[in-house]
């Protein structure tokens, strides 16, 4: 099983990216897939989630304006475009997914993650 994330890197403040998250290894029409983030020294932030069987998407409040979940089932693929980053946006987003929603994201099995930092 495997998660691959890529689409992180520098960017500047108002600037956007598009995580990619590629996942194999598994049957990726029962999972729910998320992204996840985490600050150095701090607890990872849920910030959005997928149902690949029905593409209901959830999104945490913080950041539903500004970030949206996607997939492409044809390609095992999921992605978070994030649009006007902020500082407060520099952490390592780390596409999850579970069996079901609303778990505990420690529960949920993570790649590696990728990198993104928002700065001038």
């Amino acid at each position: 099983v495997q998660l691959k994330e890529s689409g992180g890197g520098l960017v500047q403040p108002g600037g956007s990216l598009r995580l990619s998250c590629l996942g194999s290894g598994f049957t990726f029409t029962t999972q729910w897939m998320h992204w996840v983030r985490q600050v150095p020294g701090k607890d990872f932030e849920w910030l959005a989630s997928i149902s690949v069987v029905t593409g209901r998407t959830h999104s945490a409040d913080s950041v539903k304006d500004r970030f949206f979940i996607s997939k492409d089932n044809g390609k095992n693929m999921v992605y978070l475009q994030m649009n006007n980053l902020t500082a407060d946006d520099t952490a390592l987003y780390y596409c999850a997914k579970s069996r079901l929603p609303d778990v505990p994201i420690e529960t949920m099995q993570r790649g590696q993650g990728t990198q993104v930092t928002v700065s001038e």
